[in-house]
């Protein structure tokens, strides 16, 4: 079960549950396999709601990486997201909300 408090998230792959986080290593990774820009160019995209198909793809695969999983983006490809595009872009606004929130 995912634990907000420690910055994861659970998203459901093919009906099984995966506890997801953006890691220090799963952010490089991220950053590495951004075509253009930056974390933050990604973050404002996600706040201003202008975020790609490919940004949504990437920030679920660097946090499921993040959470310990060890397939690929071609994994993803074929597989049955909970909530589709919309619960993936949910799940990927969330992880970098949990990513960079500061503890109160």
């Amino acid at each position: 079960m995912a634990n907000p408090w420690t910055g994861e998230v659970a998203i459901i792959i093919d009906g099984v549950s995966h506890d997801c986080k953006l890691t220090l290593g799963a952010l490089a990774e991220l950053e590495s396999s951004l075509c253009t820009g930056s974390l933050v160019e990604m973050i404002r995209r996600f706040e201003g709601g202008a975020f790609s198909g490919a940004d949504v793809m990437a920030v679920v695969v660097a946090g499921l990486r993040g959470g310990g999983w060890q397939g690929s983006a071609a994994d993803l490809l074929t597989a049955e997201i909970a909530g589709g595009p919309i619960g993936a872009a949910k799940a990927a606004a969330l992880l970098l909300a949990r990513a960079f929130e500061t503890p109160e």
